[in-house]
């Protein structure tokens, strides 16, 4: 089984995607940074001395001649067991000194110049000076021995939770503001650059939505969409145009069809006439004329797209009236009244009067095909611009008043007409921008209505 991608939002996955992509970019620069400063020399290492000086302050005491000493204390032994380089320098007031390990000769000269700082950090510029002299502590603190002045370095590693808190802070102080920065500024600006670059798409996509089956040769518009998007549009237009180049070659065979069969039917009709008069002849003129109006409906499809545009004033009386006079014999022949109310005045709307015309004979040749072959056809035509056809059969169900006007649909399996009359119909009424529907009349049978926008009187 085939596995189909969920959609997504292109603005979002690439907000995301490049959030990552600065978080990664941001951990690899601080790496990079580190590495660096490292390659030169400079020893980037954690520092604690002030444990180093409350170790010192809880070790320190006077011996037997009023001097400094440190007692052997648990807490000292592991600080020199740890901090292999450890040194400090005490000092008290009356000029008592303790000193232990290596002390770096810039300190131990310091002597009493500094009695009156309580505390300090002593070191070197970070890129000026050489990065392997050593920094120091220097801090007065209160002991069992007295006051004393205290300067020690140690460079040995942080232990437990302190040193994996102050790790995490040198991390975070160095990459969060940055990302955060940098994260706001991708979720503000990238919708707003998506936006703006699939602008033109947008338009395109409202003209692929306007195209409909009447519309031959329409293309979508390249102009202003990314480069990335223009070979799928490039690929639509090559479709429409495939589409055009059958639709023609379907136009052209439909209409060659029906232009081969009015000959043949027109002769049929003339050796009809020439019949003796009875039943038969006229069923066969009937099936003459279905056989002709199915030609024509095949020409009403070609047709359609050369409705006149725009639109001219057409006077729905006279075409009523020519439509009663056209199809009054064939009614007549059929056993059927053919009845006209029309106003003596006109009632106008905007539009093809041919068009207008072949829909209205469909609708009446309709009604005599399917009617019971008696009773009345009427044609009535009232404002503002509606058209009638009314029959007296038995009536068209509420639940196919739909379907009918769909190609090809019969109400019954075996009816012999084409399915195409009424499709027409709506086809040619929706051109016109009006509205078709069938409705029942209180003494039964069918009626359908055309609703045409009328012309607006000024």
């Amino acid at each position: 089984m085939s596995r189909h991608a969920d959609p997504y939002y292109l603005r979002s996955r690439l907000s995301w995607r490049l959030l990552s992509l600065q978080a990664a970019l941001l951990v690899a620069l601080v790496v990079v940074i580190i590495g660096a400063l490292c390659a030169s020399g400079f020893v980037l290492v954690q520092r604690d001395e002030d444990r180093a000086i409350e170790i010192v302050q809880r070790a320190l005491a006077r011996d037997a001649q009023g001097g400094l000493t440190l007692r052997p204390t648990a807490e000292l032994k592991q600080l020199r067991e740890e901090t292999p380089d450890l040194w400090l320098l005490v000092r008290d007031r009356q000029g008592h000194s303790l000193s232990e390990g290596s002390v770096p000769a810039e300190f131990a000269g310091i002597g009493g110049a500094l009695d009156q700082i309580s505390q300090a950090r002593l070191g070197w510029q970070l890129f000026e000076d050489d990065p392997r002299k050593p920094p120091a502590r220097l801090k007065r603190i209160n002991t069992d021995a007295g006051n004393v002045q205290v300067i020690t370095a140690t460079q040995g590693k942080l232990t437990g939770a302190k040193a994996v808190f102050t790790t995490s802070l040198v991390l975070l102080g160095i990459t969060l503001p940055g990302l955060l920065l940098m994260g706001t500024a991708t979720l503000i600006a990238t919708p707003m650059i998506m936006r703006r670059a699939f602008r033109g798409l947008d338009t395109t996509a409202d003209q692929a939505r306007r195209i409909d089956i009447h519309q031959r040769g329409a293309r979508l518009s390249v102009e202003q969409i990314p480069l990335e998007v223009v070979p799928l549009v490039a690929a639509v237009n090559d479709a429409l145009a495939r589409f055009d180049q059958g639709y023609a070659r379907h136009k052209r065979f439909v209409a060659d069809a029906a232009h081969e069969l009015r000959t043949p039917i027109a002769i049929l009709n003339t050796r009809l006439e020439s019949l003796p008069s009875g039943p038969d002849k006229t069923r066969l003129i009937e099936d003459a004329a279905r056989l002709a109006t199915l030609a024509e409906q095949l020409l009403d499809i070609q047709r359609l797209d050369r409705c006149g545009h725009p639109f001219a004033p057409v006077d729905l009386v006279c075409v009523a009236q020519g439509v009663a006079a056209d199809l009054a014999p064939l009614a007549i022949a059929a056993g059927y009244e053919l009845a006209l109310d029309s106003p003596a005045t006109p009632i106008e709307a905007l539009g093809d009067a041919a068009a207008l015309e072949r829909a209205l004979t469909n609708l009446v040749q309709n009604a005599i095909q399917h009617g019971p072959r008696r009773g009345t056809i009427g044609i009535r035509v009232s404002k503002p611009a509606t058209i009638e056809v009314t029959d007296e059969g038995a009536g068209i169900p509420a639940d196919q008043r739909e379907q009918i006007f769909e190609p090809f649909y019969r109400l019954t399996p075996l009816d012999r007409g084409a399915g195409l009359g009424l499709n027409m119909v709506r086809e040619i009424v929706l051109l016109h921008g009006g509205h078709v529907s069938v409705l029942d009349i209180a003494s039964g049978g069918s009626c359908f209505r055309i609703t045409l926008p009328p012309i607006r009187q000024s």
